[in-house]
This record gives C-alpha cells, sequence and structure tokens, in this order.
C-alpha cells in the first residue's frame, strides 16, 4: 500500500533514502529478515555513528547518517513488499528515531562548547520540527485515495495488534511511544488546530514542510559534520525552529 496517491506525491527533501531503501528491499524480500530486523540494523548503525562522533570520526558519523536514514526507510518497504505490517514494528522505529536524536545530541554537546541543557533543548526543537511535518503528512494520507492511514493524527490508546505480533509488546511500546511523542503532538495541535479541515495539501508546501523531516535533519547534520562545524550544529537546529511560526503562517493564510 503506498503512503498517498499519485497525485499528491511531492518532492520530499526527507526521503532521499527512498530508492536504495526500495531496492533493498526487493533483494531481501524472500529471504528470513522481518522488517524488525531492519529497525533494530538501523539502530545499531545509530549506535555506531555515535561513537564515531565521540572518536572525532567525523566524515564516518556524517556517513552513518545518511546511511541511517536509508536504514531507517527499509523497515517500512519490507513490511509493504511482505505484506506484513505491524504496529510493534511503527513504534519501535519512531522509538529508536527519538532516543538516537537524543543520543546525537549529547554527544554533539560533550564534544563542544554547549551545554548538555542547550543540547536538550535543541533535541526538543528537533523534535518539534519533525512533529509538524509529520502533522501534515498524516493529514495528507488521510485526504489521499487509497493512502497509508495507518498513522494517527492522535493516538490515544494502543491499536488492536495485527496477528504477526503480540498485543502485550503492542501495549508496551505504545505507552512509550506515548511518551516520547504525545507532547509534541499536542503542542503542534494548539498551535494549528483546524489543518485536518484542509481540503487539499499542495504539494509545494508538502515540499517546503519535509525540509523538517528527519531524512533532511539527519543530512544537515552529516554535511555539518563532514565539514567540521560540529559547533554549530547546537545552535543551528536551535534556530531552524524558526520555521515553524512562517510554515503555520502560511498553511492559515495560503491553505484552506
Amino acid at each position: 500500500m503506498p503512503k498517498i496517491d499519485k497525485e499528491q506525491k511531492f518532492i520530499d527533501f526527507s526521503d532521499y533514502g527512498r530508492s536504495p531503501a526500495i531496492y533493498a528491499s526487493t533483494l531481501i524480500k524472500d529471504t528470513p529478515i522481518t522488517p524488525i530486523h531492519i529497525t533494530l540494523i538501523f539502530g545499531v548503525i545509530g549506535l555506531i555513528s555515535t561513537y564515531a562522533i565521540l572518536m572525532e570520526y567525523y566524515f564516518i558519523a556524517g556517513l552513518g547518517l545518511i546511511l541511517k536514514s536509508i536504514v531507517d526507510a527499509m523497515d517500512g518497504e519490507l513490511a509493504r513488499i511482505k505484506e506484513s505490517p505491524s504496529y510493534s514494528g511503527r513504534y519501535l522505529d519512531s522509538i529508536f528515531d527519538s532516543l538516537l536524536n537524543l543520543l546525537f545530541i549529547i554527544v554533539i554537546s560533550y564534544k563542544t562548547s554547549n551545554s548538555i541543557l542547550i543540547g536538550f533543548v535543541a533535541y526538543l526543537c528537533i523534535q518539534l520540527q519533525g512533529t509538524l511535518y509529520n502533522y501534515y503528512y498524516v493529514i495528507l494520507r488521510h485526504r489521499s485515495i487509497g493512502g497509508d492511514t495507518t498513522s494517527k493524527i492522535f493516538e490515544m490508546k494502543p491499536p488492536i495488534a495485527f496477528p504477526i505480533e503480540s498485543q502485550q509488546t503492542v501495549n508496551l511500546l505504545f505507552r512509550f511511544f506515548k511518551f516520547l511523542y504525545f507532547p509534541f503532538d499536542w503542542l503542534i495541535y494548539q498551535f494549528d488546530k483546524e489543518a485536518y479541515k484542509i481540503r487539499k495539501i499542495p504539494n509545494w508546501f508538502m515540499s517546503m514542510i519535509s525540509l523538517y523531516g528527519l531524512g533532511f535533519q539527519l543530512m544537515l547534520m552529516a554535511i555539518m559534520l563532514s565539514i567540521g562545524w560540529i559547533e554549530y550544529i547546537i545552535p543551528f537546529f536551535i534556530a531552524y525552529t524558526t520555521l515553524t511560526i512562517i510554515f503555520i503562517g502560511m498553511r492559515k493564510s495560503f491553505i484552506k
């Protein structure tokens, strides 16, 4: 099942890993490798990238962040190819994303003159940016004919598990997922409560919002690491949050 229909496809600057992810997923579709295995692999890649930052192998760390983005896209693609969706995989993917973002920022704070407190503010900003992108993207999916509606704008209770997974596991991962993401979901909703009434979200707007997608965030981080700008990563992502006001203002002014 595609996430959105063909008419609503847009240039997603954060989704550069999709094509290689689809190709790699087709190569392993007939193997015992599951989407959960892929999720665990991108978690390990994230840890290796963190270690590379700690050891000041910044170019390798940057490559690791890009590779993490590609592998991150693989689990969902493999689940679609094998027709084996699971809430466990989706929640675990999102949990890993959040925890790895926090870990990246903590290590970058440690290696620079930024305090851990300022680093944590940058982590909150990164999560808020990603939530804005996901908020509009989920709305777009629900407006799309035949699109993926697995994700919800608000998830207040655990979903019913698919046959291939345990309800107990889904419940546990859901609670952790909600703890990490609900505050950001709630805050973005407060900023733009009427967005769910939008009849159609223009492709150009979604392309702009994709600058807040996790893949693009990691690409920016990778570039800054590779060219020796590690000192600027944390202040950059804090300042980058100011685009939130612009994006929401544009939505309210021009997209009804």
